[in-house]
C-alpha cells in the first residue's frame, strides 16, 4: 500500500517546507493587501458623501422656504 510509504517522513516534509508561506498565511496577506488598496478609494467615497450630505442639508427643503 502507498499509504505506509508516507508514514515517518513528516521531518523531511518539515524541512522541505520550512520557511514557506502557507496558505492561510498567503490568503490573509492578500486580505490586508486588498484593504490597504482600497483604503484611498474608500476614504475618498466618504468624503464625497459628506460633501454632498453638507450640500443637502445647506440648500434646505421646501419647509425651510416658506
Amino acid at each position: 500500500m502507498a499509504f505506509f510509504g508516507l508514514i515517518g517522513n513528516d521531518q523531511k516534509l518539515a524541512q522541505e517546507y520550512s520557511g514557506c508561506e502557507s496558505a492561510s498565511e498567503k490568503a490573509s496577506r492578500k486580505r490586508r493587501e486588498g484593504h490597504r488598496r482600497n483604503a484611498a478609494a474608500v476614504d475618498r467615497q466618504g468624503q464625497a458623501w459628506e460633501d454632498a450630505q453638507r450640500a443637502r442639508q445647506d440648500r434646505g427643503g421646501w419647509w425651510r422656504t416658506r
